[in-house]
C-alpha cells in the first residue's frame, strides 16, 4: 500500500511539472503567466496548503487588466472541474476563497458572476469523490462540503449588498444600512445568514482531519468568514430586539424560528472550531432574544384569547335577547322572594 501511494506520488509530481512546462511554452504569454500561477498554487502535493508567494501571484493578476482577472477565475475552474484529485480540488477552492476574501474587485466580480453564468451550484461538486485512497476519500467529503460553502459565502455577500469580508466596508455605513432597514429586510438578510452557518454546520464527520495542514488552514479561512456571520447576524439581531414591541405573531414567528435554527448549530460549530470562535456573548443575545420572542407571542396570543371569549360571551348573551342593541349589556333580574298575591 505503501509502495503504490508513493507510485502515485511520483506520477502526480511528474503531471504538475509537466502542466507547468506546457503553460510556459504557451505562445500566449499573458494566459501561459496566469496559468503558471494557477498551477503553482494547486499542486497535488497533499502536506501543505498553497504558499502565501503562491496565492499573492494569483492575487496580483487582478491589478492587471480586465482580460487577465477572467484569465485567471477561468483557469481556476477549468482546474477545478478536471482534477480528481481531492488535494488539487481543496487547495482550487482555498485559492478561491482569498479571491472572495482578500482579492481585488475585478477578481471578486469575475468569481461572482462565473460562469456563463446563472448556475445556482456554480462550483458544482456536489458529487465530487476521489477513491483512489481512504484519505482522498475523506477528503472528498470536505471538498464537498467547502465547496458548498463558498457558494453561500458569494450568496450571502449578494444578499447583503457588499463582500463579507469587505474591510473598506466601513462599519458606519454598514450601521447605517441596517439601521435604516425595514423589520421585512433584517429578517430576509437574518435568514440568509442563518443558511450560511446551518452550511458550516454540515462539515464532515472526519473532523481528525484539520490535523492535516490543508484542512487545517481550510477550516481556519471559513473561520473567518464565520466570525464575519456572527458580526452581521448580531448588528440585524440587536436592532429587531429593540424594535419587537412593535411586531406583529409572523414576523415575531419568522425571527424565533430563524434563531431557533441558529442555536442547533451550537454543538457542531464547537467541535469544529474547538471554542476558536465560541463568541458567548453573541449566543447569549440570541438566547435571550429568541425567548423574549416566544414571550412576546405568547402574550398577544393571550390579548387575542381574551378578546375572543369576551366577543363569544357578547355573541351569546344577544343570540339570547334579540331586543336589546348590539353591544348592550344585558340587565341582570332582581330576583325576588316577594310571594306572588
Amino acid at each position: 500500500m505503501a509502495q503504490r501511494k508513493r507510485l502515485r506520488n511520483l506520477a502526480q509530481s511528474l503531471k504538475d511539472k509537466a502542466s507547468v512546462m506546457a503553460a510556459a511554452l504557451s505562445t500566449k504569454r499573458h494566459v501561459s503567466t496566469v496559468r503558471l500561477h494557477v498551477l503553482r498554487a494547486t499542486t497535488h502535493a497533499l502536506d501543505a496548503p498553497p504558499s502565501e508567494d503562491s496565492i499573492a501571484a494569483v492575487l496580483a493578476v487582478g491589478q492587471g487588466t480586465q482580460r487577465l482577472p477572467r484569465e485567471c477565475i477561468d483557469a481556476l475552474m477549468e482546474r477545478l472541474h478536471e482534477t480528481r484529485s481531492a488535494t488539487v480540488a481543496l487547495k482550487c477552492l482555498y485559492t478561491l476563497h482569498n479571491v472572495v476574501v482578500k482579492g481585488p474587485l475585478t477578481l471578486k466580480d469575475q468569481l461572482s458572476c462565473y460562469p456563463s453564468y446563472g448556475g445556482h451550484n456554480f462550483l458544482n461538486l456536489s458529487t465530487f469523490r476521489d477513491d483512489s485512497d481512504l484519505e482522498s476519500l475523506e477528503l472528498s467529503s470536505w471538498v464537498r462540503w467547502y465547496a458548498a460553502v463558498l457558494e453561500h459565502t458569494l450568496t450571502v455577500s449578494r444578499i447583503l449588498g457588499y463582500y463579507l469580508n469587505d474591510t473598506k466596508e466601513s462599519q458606519e455605513r454598514k450601521k447605517t444600512l441596517v439601521w435604516s432597514a425595514s423589520n421585512a429586510d433584517l429578517l430576509y438578510k437574518v435568514e440568509g445568514l442563518v443558511g450560511f452557518v446551518e452550511q458550516i454546520g454540515h462539515v464532515p464527520d472526519s473532523l481528525h482531519l484539520q490535523k492535516n495542514e490543508l484542512v487545517y488552514e481550510v477550516v481556519r479561512l471559513v473561520g473567518e468568514n464565520y466570525r464575519s456571520v456572527q458580526g452581521e447576524i448580531l448588528l440585524r439581531v440587536d436592532l429587531l430586539r429593540g424594535r419587537m414591541e412593535d411586531f406583529d405573531v409572523g414576523e415575531l414567528n419568522e425571527l424565533v424560528g430563524y434563531l431557533g435554527r441558529l442555536e442547533h448549530c451550537y454543538d457542531r460549530l464547537v467541535l469544529l472550531f474547538v471554542n476558536r470562535t465560541k463568541n458567548n456573548g453573541f449566543w447569549d443575545l440570541v438566547t435571550d432574544t429568541k425567548l423574549k420572542g416566544v414571550a412576546k407571542t405568547k402574550e398577544i396570543e393571550g390579548k387575542w384569547l381574551t378578546v375572543v371569549v369576551t366577543a363569544n360571551a357578547a355573541e351569546g348573551t344577544r343570540s339570547t335577547n334579540p331586543f336589546l342593541d348590539p353591544g348592550q349589556p344585558s340587565p341582570v333580574p332582581r330576583l325576588s322572594f316577594a310571594t306572588v298575591r
